[in-house]
């Protein structure tokens, strides 16, 4: 008797779990809460973006710059980092792991031994002089690059048509802070992936997270408000395909071809969306 009970609670719960496949889900990384079932096309794209360029000077405002509200939002424990794009599949990393990502690096090997000994003395110096400002380190951490440093980002974002409303939208699911090749003279390095449900609840509390309108001081956004109406440049360096590949690596026969795939796609996936309202 006991085994034909188990036995119903099991059928029980599989048939539960059919249904609720059947029925879809909510993607729980989007803030659109678009049912699955109401998704007739989905493209998922990668951009990068270069926050250096005018277009997106307004994200990348002095002391406002959006590196500088998600690297302050981790340091004070209100954001959560991942390792990859995976998000809640993936690794995360702990604060510490983080800013070591973004740590000036060889900084103890561009000391000689003779200026570490100097180093040393001063230190031992200004822990013995009665007239030293107590609350000043008696040396320096270690160094961090500067958000106005960490010009890069990456967005990872799905296009899908919803066909309940009858429009496309555009539903980013993380943003990645890139530390460019130029500071570490050898390749871009992932520093951090965020997932952009998470930012959008850190730029909603933090009066810094403006997009700055360079014409009209009336007419600041929110940043979560400014990504929701596509006010920033891009170009993309990834459409879903079956190799995960890069588009530089599928148009590699030179590198004008490389960036030309880039609004090659962007074109493709316009046009999609026009034709749909051609029928």
């Amino acid at each position: 008797m006991k085994n034909f009970g188990l036995s119903l609670l099991i059928t029980a719960a599989c048939s539960v779990a059919m249904s609720q496949e059947a029925e879809g889900y909510v993607n729980p990384n989007s803030v659109r809460g678009i049912h699955s079932s109401d998704i007739m096309y989905k493209k998922s794209v990668l951009r990068q973006v270069d926050l250096r360029e005018k277009q997106n000077k307004s994200l990348f405002a002095k002391n406002k710059e959006i590196t500088r509200i998600i690297i302050d939002a981790v340091k004070e424990g209100k954001l959560k980092v991942y390792a990859t794009d995976s998000l809640e599949k993936g690794r995360s990393f702990t604060k510490e792991e983080f800013l070591e990502n973004i740590k000036v690096p060889n900084q103890e090997a561009e000391l000689t031994e003779e200026e570490k000994q100097f180093q040393a003395a001063a230190a031992a110096d200004a822990a013995n002089d009665p007239f030293a400002d107590a609350n000043k380190p008696a040396s320096s951490g270690p160094a961090y690059f500067e958000p106005k440093d960490l010009f890069l980002m990456e967005i990872n974002e799905d296009f899908l048509f919803d066909k309940q409303r009858s429009r496309a939208y555009w539903d980013i699911q993380s943003i990645k802070l890139i530390v460019p090749a130029e500071l570490n003279q050898k390749v871009d390095l992932p520093a951090g992936t965020f997932k952009y449900k998470d930012l959008v609840e850190v730029f909603s509390k933090d009066p810094r997270a403006l997009w700055f309108n360079p014409e009209n001081d009336q007419e600041h956004r929110n940043m979560a408000h400014a990504f929701d109406l596509r006010l920033f440049s891009s170009y993309l360096i990834k459409v879903s395909n079956p190799d995960d590949s890069y588009l530089a690596d599928i148009y590699n026969k030179d590198e004008r071809e490389g960036l030309l795939a880039s609004y090659w796609k962007a074109s493709e996936l316009m046009e999609y969306e026009h034709n749909l309202w051609e029928f």
